[in-house]
């Protein structure tokens, strides 16, 4: 099996890269080869296959007309820029979360016409799709009115893969991903970032900033269960789906004051007082029209599983970030 990753240099890139050479099969088939591509070099990896590494700008016309030349019979579609950089630049938002998207399925369809080719397609998606007001938990037929325009490019992404799906042309599969925490590195341009970075820099000695108040709920999952919602949606048998390609991942609905506490009981006092608050208006109001809870029946009758408390979330990254240990 060839496997495509398109935003293989992300944290979750990089992560699935990862979680799929251990493996070394996905769906009962052997993986023969990888294709990594990114704006930036993906990072090659050991592999008993054949790994190609390619530096590559998905909204660029002609790039994923490249990209598929060597028809894989997987792809994971990553490639994206976050919510606060799409919601700064909305040219650019819309060039590569939007562009790109529809470059990518439209070159997979004219492969497809000169002869049969019909590739399993791993989207992903994000909560950022549902916008205020919202229901007590929002289920799989909750409004897409989305309130940013990283949400809008993401919706009409998830409408793309459903009719490109339906008209036979690939086999989509859309994740909406909840927040995923912790993150590892260094802070991104998401308007989410605080939420890993008030556990991220605390768990390793450092100070980190609020800028919301601790009321604030959301819904989260960790980086190894993101992973895992992927690796599942390219096994998945669609005709489950019906029509309906894009699933609302599981996750876990918490307030940050929650995820403080879950910090304090994991890494003590000492790890809590290293957070200053420190309100920004532009980030409450965005906050303010992000969904907080979730009903994902669906997507558990399907198989997908999340973590149940923080304190889970935050062990699972001193285990995969911190060597099992605290700074």
């Amino acid at each position: 099996m060839h496997i495509l990753i398109i935003g293989a240099a992300g944290m979750v890139g990089r992560k699935l890269t990862s979680a799929l050479v251990r493996a070394g099969r996905i769906g009962g088939k052997e993986i023969t080869r990888l294709t990594l591509a990114d704006v930036v070099l993906p990072e090659a990896i050991p592999f008993s296959g054949e790994v190609k590494t390619k530096v590559a700008d998905l909204s660029v016309p002609g790039e994923a007309v490249s990209m598929i030349a060597r028809r894989p019979d997987l792809i994971f579609h990553l490639a994206a820029i976050v919510s606060g950089e799409a919601e700064a630049d909305f040219d650019k938002g819309y060039r590569i979360n939007l562009d790109g998207t529809r470059y990518l399925l439209e070159a997979i369809r004219q492969e497809g016409l000169k002869s049969p080719y019909k590739p399993r397609v791993v989207f992903t998606s994000s909560i950022a799709v549902f916008g205020a007001p919202f229901p007590e938990a929002i289920g799989d037929e909750f409004f897409n009115t989305p309130l940013t325009s990283y949400g809008t490019q993401k919706a009409i992404g998830e409408l793309l893969l459903n009719d490109y799906s339906r008209r036979g042309f690939l086999d989509g599969v859309g994740i909406r991903l909840p927040t995923i925490v912790i993150r590892p590195g260094r802070p991104n341009a998401a308007a989410s970032g605080f939420f890993s970075n008030i556990l991220r820099e605390p768990l390793v000695g450092q100070e980190a900033v609020l800028p919301v108040s601790k009321d604030v709920r959301h819904w989260f999952a960790s980086p190894r269960a993101a992973v895992g919602f992927l690796t599942h949606a390219a096994e998945l048998d669609t005709e489950k789906l019906g029509w309906r390609r894009t699933i609302s991942a599981p996750g876990l609905s918490a307030t940050v004051g929650e995820e403080i506490e879950a910090l304090r009981r994991v890494a003590g006092d000492k790890a809590v007082a290293l957070i200053r608050e420190v309100p920004d208006p532009r980030i409450i109001s965005m906050v303010a029209g992000w969904p907080r809870n979730f009903d994902t029946r669906r997507a558990a009758a399907l198989g997908f599983r999340a973590e149940k408390t923080f304190d889970e979330i935050i062990r699972i990254h001193i285990e995969d970030e911190l060597g099992g240990k605290l700074g």
